[in-house]
């Protein structure tokens, strides 16, 4: 491989080892060095690969000082591999501003596609994936974070998000008072073996939220501008409870409140 001073970009397993891809193992391999977020998690990788590349550390908290360091190794002839802790370099992460100082440099820019949470998380939804708006993390206080959904609530693309886990369920609560109690498929771990995917209407998918850890991608469908709630939405929405474990009573009542229509109503659709 005649890869000598370029930066690739090399897209890692989100969760299970063995979704690494083939050009990106001889990619690593062939690194003069390997620049990683998370050096102890990065090792493990390259270990269960059998790569013996230089590891160097460039996360947010260095990236003003290790990107410039990189661009001079890379301006030396060598080649540098860039990952993040999961994914896709470059999103939600120090990756871009390397990728921009790169490119502003002169310096040869390329990529070893490979594993993305996000559309991972966007494509086994069950929402629209076209169009879609990506937000990465939102704010970590509730009232910026209020502030923030407020500006995106008229957005008609499907929304998809990051999240901690010790935060996700304040994040769906300020989903609810801010978007209204919309469809939507929160995901954690995917890929690995306790893998969760929880789909429904905001509030359900809150109620059926057990003790929150790993990562999260949030998936909330966007603004359709309808005030009418259909009899088969309202289905729908006691169908979705159903499958959290609601009761069937239980449902009813939930749907009801979801949607904001009379419990009678909600009664004997579900008993028709």
């Amino acid at each position: 491989m005649n890869a000598a001073g370029l930066l690739f970009l090399v897209g890692t397993p989100i969760g299970n080892l063995d979704d690494m891809t083939f050009r990106g193992v001889e990619v690593l391999r062939g690194a003069d060095a390997v620049a990683a977020e998370n050096l102890r998690h990065t090792r493990g990788l390259l270990k269960k690969y059998g790569i013996t590349a230089r590891l160097i550390s460039y996360r947010e908290e260095n990236s003003h000082r290790q990107g410039p360091a990189l661009i001079d190794i890379i301006k030396a002839g060598k080649t540098v591999a860039l990952v993040t802790d999961a994914g896709m370099p470059g999103i939600s992460d120090p990756g871009a501003r390397l990728v921009s100082l790169a490119l502003d440099q002169g310096v040869e820019v390329r990529v070893i596609p490979g594993p993305s949470a996000l559309l991972a998380a966007l494509v086994i939804s069950g929402l629209p994936t076209v169009p879609f708006h990506f937000e990465g993390f939102l704010p970590r206080t509730s009232a910026k974070r209020r502030a923030h959904l407020r500006r995106l609530a008229s957005l008609e693309s499907t929304l998809v998000f990051y999240e901690a886990p010790h935060r996700v369920r304040e994040c769906l609560e300020d989903m609810v008072h801010e978007l209204g109690n919309r469809k939507c498929a929160v995901a954690r771990e995917i890929t690995k073996a306790y893998e969760e995917i929880l789909r429904g209407p905001l509030t359900g998918v809150l109620a059926g939220l057990t003790e929150p850890r790993g990562e999260y991608v949030l998936v909330v469908s966007g603004f359709t501008g309808k005030t009418e709630v259909t009899d088969s939405e309202i289905q729908e929405y006691i169908k979705d409870f159903r499958v959290q474990g609601f009761s069937s009573r239980e449902s009813i009542i939930a749907t009801a409140k979801a949607l904001g229509v009379p419990r009678k109503r909600v009664y004997r659709l579900a008993h028709s």
